[in-house]
């Protein structure tokens, strides 16, 4: 134990040796998500205490939406293209199946035809499903496609009831009920896709219609219980504790698992980002009792997309402590697939961006310099295959530049040159900005040419 020292009342500890938390800052995986108490929620006049460490204990699950909702938001996708993504899903996922299904549209012969070359791929994760509109003429097009479960679009709220389907409630409640049995007849199980709830009347419409979905699960064999995905369409879900229905998600899934009885195996998230929480607002639903949260490719969804599922790949390695037979590097050659069909991904964009690792500052390169987990989120080269960076700019400094250097050279450990080597590229960098008034980063084409030129001996080495 290190000497104390008073400081204002508070005793500082000192010590010999730093205390890097490495109980959740493991550098070899994603940060581990610790819990040290229950979440609280105000609900009906009760505080109700949630287990966030039984929550982790479930089987959560990831599914994905890239073939129906994500197409929503770009051209469609070929027959090879989701074949191709399809297969790498699965890939990502790993065994256990923690990418544990996919939905496809059924419209069109390119829908079907892609169907049928991913099952043929033998995949047992993800599972497919389908996705089809509240009618029962529908599900011709579901047997015909020989899947298991498909999603059905219930909307909740009285702004699609009335203003869009110009329904009454009790019209609505009945077709969605007649299509759930339609359903049930033809050995298919349904998943009620729950749009708008959060905007939606949850004690005049949405607990009336999930209890009696529930009620008529109980007829049925337990592998055919109805799912609910609860749709937040616009992104009015909030994540924090205290906030009113419809809005509040943690209300929301107590709502579902304990006044209607929804199990958490049958309940989904499906989220919308237009107020930046749709991370937040996934990750919250795991916790407070929904087992399965819904996401796309790199978040690529209607409007401001949906949750990002190399996001939810993250947090559910945080939570679980373990990578759990995920294949990390996928996400890096997913993204690489996805650029070379011209999806732009944003250079800043988390993970996969061109710059998501990237510093430009001269004090975070002379960070990653000194040992790079004091700038870099975690292992990245062993996860992802992409080490830390620097981009040389006018603000990079002598330490950038030498990281640079060392990277492009592969010099590690004690091989590593110091700043009094590279003073002159370092001088050079400077020349350019301050007195031939350059605004654009360095390349990395010129820096070799420097390199080449002011370390010839270990530029002919690498």
């Amino acid at each position: 134990m290190g000497a104390q020292i008073g400081t204002n009342g508070r005793e500082l500890i000192e010590t010999n040796e730093p205390n890097l938390v490495e109980d959740q800052f493991d550098y070899s995986l994603p940060p581990k998500i610790k819990f040290d108490g229950p979440l609280y929620e105000e609900i009906d006049g009760e505080l109700v205490k949630f287990d966030p460490k039984e929550a982790v204990q479930r089987d959560l699950v990831i599914t994905d939406t890239t073939f129906r909702d994500g197409q929503q938001a770009r051209p469609p996708y070929t027959v090879e293209q989701q074949v191709k993504l399809y297969d790498m899903l699965a890939k990502l996922g790993g065994p256990n199946g923690v990418i544990r299904q996919t939905e496809f549209f059924l419209y069109t012969a390119n829908d079907r035809k892609a169907l049928d070359e991913c099952r043929d791929l033998g995949h047992q994760y993800p599972e497919i499903t389908s996705w089809i509109r509240a009618d029962k003429r529908d599900f011709r097009l579901v047997k015909e496609a020989g899947v298991k479960e498909t999603g059905m679009l219930t909307s909740s709220s009285d702004y699609h009831i009335f203003m869009k389907l110009k329904k009454d409630r009790r019209k609505a409640f009945d077709d969605y009920l007649e299509v759930v049995e339609a359903a049930w007849e033809a050995d298919i199980r349904p998943r009620c896709h729950l749009e708008d709830v959060t905007r939606a009347d949850i004690d005049g419409f949405v607990m009336p219609f999930v209890c009696e979905l529930v009620r008529r699960s109980e007829q049925v064999a337990p592998d055919m219980h109805v799912k609910i995905r609860l749709c937040d369409t616009m992104g009015f879900g909030i994540p924090t504790p205290g906030v009113e229905l419809p809005r509040s998600i943690p209300k929301l899934i107590y709502r579902m698992t304990h006044d209607a009885g929804m199990p958490p195996e049958c309940l989904e998230w499906h989220g919308h980002n237009d107020f930046h929480k749709v991370h937040a607002n996934g990750a919250t639903a795991w916790l407070y009792g929904c087992n399965a949260l819904n996401s796309t490719l790199f978040g690529f969804g209607e409007r401001t997309g949906n949750p990002p599922l190399e996001g939810a790949i993250i947090e559910y390695i945080g939570l679980k402590g373990d990578l759990c037979g995920i294949d990390t590097h996928m996400i890096q050659e997913i993204a690489d697939y996805m650029t070379s069909l011209g999806v732009d991904i944003p250079h800043n964009y988390p993970f996969v961006g061109r710059d998501f690792n990237t510093t430009r500052a001269g004090i975070h390169a002379g960070g990653l310099r000194a040992d790079e987990r004091i700038y870099n989120i975690f292992d990245t080269t062993e996860l992802f295959g992409r080490p830390p960076r620097v981009s040389i700019t006018d603000k990079s400094g002598v330490d950038g530049v030498t990281l640079w250097v060392n990277e492009f050279l592969g010099l590690k450990g004690e091989e590593k040159i110091g700043k009094i080597k590279v003073h002159k590229i370092a001088r050079w960098v400077m020349d350019q900005y301050e007195e031939h008034g350059r605004l654009s980063a360095v390349t990395d084409g010129e820096l070799e040419e420097q390199v080449k030129e002011h370390l010839p001996d270990q530029y002919a080495k690498r």
